[in-house]
């Protein structure tokens, strides 16, 4: 991945009080107020939604991190070895649960037994699929037993869920955990169902110490407050990648007051396409979608230049994606010849949709209501589709409904994103094989399904360097060229806060917020 750079859009010029401060301010100066649309969750380290997976990196920690560039570097593992298909690690001495709780291969085992109990839960992640065992070979050494010498391990041990680890006594033998307890440099404090979640430093922490005490985390559900609560300071920051639209966000890039930054890509905006459902399940179709949709303009107008434009499914500064890929440029000329040969037919008035064999050519674009930033962007497209003769229906629903959506295959286009790194290749191909995921369902019409799905198995257990690399140009050149993604730009984190609050950093993905890493002053 590429530096982080902070483009902020002033110099910091703050000098500390020399006096002391009354109590309560110092407290307030150890605090940060920060705001999420929904609370926390319930904070297993082994669940998905509703948990949130900035809070759950905040509380569990993984046997090995990412860090930007691509790195693996110790976590709550020191050291590790390859011996044939399995992973042996050294586990970091001294480490207590915030419980108390040692923190042991023991633990370890546990936790890992925990997962592979419910492997259909975590069916998109081909390692929880290539593990067959966890073994403590002392209190100190784990040994991961995988069915295969599975490339990908470390990357994926590295991710926010679900292969971290809670306290032992904490874990429910049906799944889930009783009370979230984990070895991470916070603990969650209080949770105020619909306002407010607030986390304290983890006293027992093996690490340095965060220079905060505290993070309370504002529920803040609308964009539009979320940005009058940072202008009235009841929150100091904003962090993520669509926390606010883009207006409010160049807003505060020309306020004096705050400081702002974005981070180089980290994954890619885009639509599925369905090949399975009429008429996105034509080629040519598809096809004319991405040349009859104006990526720049909508970096430009909706995005406000915030991000990149993007002509392929992965940025190229991840592994394996760097393979030129001629791009669909945007050309309402080509657009309409591709339809006009595959039989699609303006109506007779100026400006109708185009028909074929009775057919409208109509189809939905789904989209989360309460969106503005997709609904803007949905609302572009719709532009752009109509002007080569495409009848595009806005479907903006609620959040269950949506995803609902993306599951069942409902759609004929539906937002979604890549996920960053580390995830980004192998472990997003890996999910295209679950009926669950959107990217399933945009590809189960394209007549070389079983085929993909075949060779991104097989790539994921290659041992052989030129053999991954070439089974990656095939599957993402045939993804390319089936159309059946509609990339828009590459997302970047953003974060705004007021001038003079301190250090903030971006973190090394795009899940995790370094809390641990802020300081104000």
């Amino acid at each position: 991945m590429l530096r982080r750079s902070l483009l902020a859009t002033a110099t910091l010029a703050w000098m500390p009080q020399p006096v002391s401060r009354p109590r309560a301010a110092t407290a307030a100066a150890r605090s940060l107020t920060f705001s999420w649309p929904v609370n926390a969750g319930p904070l297993d380290p082994h669940g998905y939604s509703a948990n949130q997976m900035y809070a759950q990196s905040m509380l569990y920690e993984p046997l090995v991190r990412y860090v930007e560039g691509g790195g693996i570097q110790p976590a709550l593992a020191t050291a590790w070895r390859q011996e044939g298909r399995d992973w042996v690690f050294t586990l970091r001495r001294g480490v207590r649960f915030s419980d108390g709780t040692p923190f042991d291969a023991a633990a370890v085992v546990a936790n890992i037994r925990a997962v592979l109990g419910r492997r259909q839960n975590h069916a998109w992640l081909d390692l929880v699929a290539q593990i067959e065992d966890a073994e403590a070979v002392d209190a100190g050494t784990v040994r991961l037993r995988l069915a295969h010498a599975y490339y990908p391990a470390l990357p994926e041990l590295a991710l926010i869920r679900p292969l971290r680890f809670a306290s032992p006594a904490v874990l429910r033998p049906e799944g889930g955990v009783s009370a979230p307890v984990g070895t991470g440099p916070w603990v969650l404090a209080e949770t105020v169902w619909g306002e407010r979640d607030v986390f304290t430093r983890n006293t027992l922490y093996w690490g340095e110490a965060p220079a905060l005490e505290r993070v309370v985390v504002k529920v803040v559900a609308d964009a539009n407050t979320r940005a009058l609560t940072l202008e009235t300071g009841e929150i100091d920051l904003t962090y993520g990648t669509d926390q606010l639209d883009g207006d409010t966000f160049r807003r505060f890039a020309t306020d004096p007051r705050f400081t702002t930054a974005v981070s180089p890509p980290l994954a890619t905006r885009m639509l599925a396409v369905n090949s399975g459902r009429s008429p996105t399940a034509e080629l040519a179709v598809r096809q004319a979608i991405q040349h009859g949709v104006d990526r720049e303009a909508l970096v430009r107008h909706v995005l406000l230049d915030a991000e990149p434009a993007a002509q392929t499914l992965f940025a190229p500064n991840f592994p394996y994606t760097d393979l030129g890929l001629p791009p669909f440029g945007f050309d309402r000329a080509r657009a309409e010849a591709l339809l006009e040969e595959a039989g699609w037919v303006r109506a007779a008035q100026r400006g109708g949709s185009r028909r074929k064999q009775g057919q409208e050519l109509a189809f939905d674009l789904c989209f989360v209501g309460s969106d503005a930033l997709q609904k803007a962007l949905a609302e572009a497209i719709q532009g752009d589709l109509a002007r080569i003769g495409m009848a595009v229906r806005l479907l903006g629903e609620d959040a269950a409904t949506f995803y609902g959506r993306q599951r069942s295959g409902e759609f004929g286009m539906i937002f979604a994103d890549t996920w960053g790194a580390p995830y980004d290749p192998h472990a997003f191909l890996g999910s295209m094989r679950q009926p669950a995921h959107a990217d399933y369902q945009a590809q189960r019409g394209l007549p070389m399904k079983a085929e993909i799905d075949r060779r991104i198995g097989a790539v994921l257990v290659s041992t052989e360097e030129e053999h991954r690399a070439a089974e990656y140009r095939w599957l993402l050149t045939t993804l390319h060229e089936q159309a059946v993604y509609l990339p828009v730009s590459f997302l970047t984190n953003k974060l705004v806060y007021r001038k003079g609050f301190g250090t903030v950093p971006f973190g090394d993905t795009r899940y995790e917020i370094p809390f641990a890493q802020m300081r104000r002053g």
